[in-house]
């Protein structure tokens, strides 16, 4: 067995890692030391606010997601990756087709990211194997892996590793990718030389705030979960307030506005893995139909993908709002007899249903 040994070039390593990564789909590594300090009044002031709304498990651990060497004792310092995930096939102007789907109002919209297989598999597997890589190097080596998993300062990580700057979206933005791919880390035992901050971009571009449906995006960095329709039709569980389902539209799962109006997202990339690819059913697809998904339809076209953890009972509430604003909203006049009434059939369909949450939001679509 190779015994770790303290005498290595840190930046040929890095470089090496950095290799390795790209061979495993990842399009950037970095590395950010382990005092994130600064950050822990922005974080305490935001859960105080109680911005991040039922997301218990952003308070739940404390300091400890702004403390990586209490999270994972021994660490020394974090690799943070970042993998692109638009699909191959992604069209240039794919910014001003997304962005069409909200005027078609029977359309239900999921978001990008959520059309292929569940990002924390296909990241954390290959995440796990880089780790392998650096052990088969290094020797034995202390580690975790990490993607959207974990008490986590992902972005904060990320900006303080050369992976981008925080936007106003408070999402993570890049100069040659914008912000569509995911995050991931390895805390390590091994100390490594730590990347250089970027430079903030965003210049007074506010576009993402303007254009938030829901005016989430309270100003630059401060982001109410609360009114995130990401939030909402993911972490949130129960009714969602009356006052917030006709900014909804036809967003199912996740929203993805203030990325679609980034000018940064000019240079988004496609992903060179198969496995964020569009799966059948998930775009383009008739509300009324969604609607009509059973129980093992949905666990079965949703199998190995990120839309699955929010179940049946969720799906089918977002849905039926998404309906009701297709026949009662500011689009309604674009759709046909027919297709108001095959909404309206697929709600009523539903009516009695045996959960009290969909009843409740069927309900609401019919009579709103």
């Amino acid at each position: 067995m190779t015994i770790k040994s303290t005498q290595f070039d840190g930046n040929q390593l890095v470089s090496q890692i950095q290799a390795w990564a790209r061979e495993l789909g990842f399009s950037q590594i970095g590395v950010a030391g382990v005092n994130l300090s600064s950050a822990e009044p922005g974080l305490l002031a935001w859960l105080a606010q109680g911005f991040h709304g039922e997301m218990a498990y952003m308070a739940s651990h404390g300091l400890k997601r702004a403390r990586p060497a209490e999270l994972v004792p021994g660490t020394l310092s974090v690799l943070t990756a970042r993998m692109d995930y638009l699909p191959r096939s992604t069209p240039d102007d794919w910014q001003a087709q997304e962005l069409a789907r909200l005027q078609r109002p029977g359309e239900g919209i999921v978001s990008v990211y959520a059309r292929g297989r569940d990002y924390h598999k296909v990241l954390r597997s290959r995440l796990q194997k880089l780790s392998d890589r650096i052990a088969e190097h290094l020797g034995p080596l202390g580690h975790r892996v990490f993607t959207d998993s974990a008490p986590v300062l992902e972005a904060e990580l990320a900006a303080r590793s050369g992976q981008g700057w925080r936007g106003k979206h408070t999402l993570l933005l890049n100069r040659e990718a914008g912000s569509t791919f995911f995050l991931g880390e390895i805390y390590l035992d091994v100390a490594l030389p730590e990347s250089h901050p970027v430079q903030d971009h965003c210049g007074s571009c506010s576009a993402c705030i303007t254009v938030c449906p829901t005016q989430a995006i309270l100003g630059p960095g401060r982001l109410d979960a609360r009114r995130c329709i990401s939030y909402l039709t993911i972490e949130h569980a129960g009714p969602i307030p009356l006052e917030l389902r006709p900014l909804m539209g036809n967003r199912i799962y996740g929203c993805d506005d203030c990325q679609l109006i980034c000018p940064w997202n000019k240079f988004a990339k496609r992903s060179a893995l198969p496995d964020f690819d569009a799966r059948p059913g998930l775009s383009g697809q008739a509300l009324a139909d969604l609607l009509d998904w059973t129980e093992a339809q949905f666990l079965q076209r949703t199998e190995g993908g990120p839309i699955r953890r929010i179940g049946h009972e969720r799906w089918l509430r977002n849905i039926a709002v998404a309906l009701g604003n297709a026949l009662h909203g500011s689009g309604a006049q674009a759709e046909s007899e027919a297709a108001i009434q095959t909404m309206r059939a697929a709600l009523l369909r539903r009516a009695e249903h045996p959960s009290a949450v969909v009843r409740e939001h069927v309900a609401w679509a019919l009579a709103s």
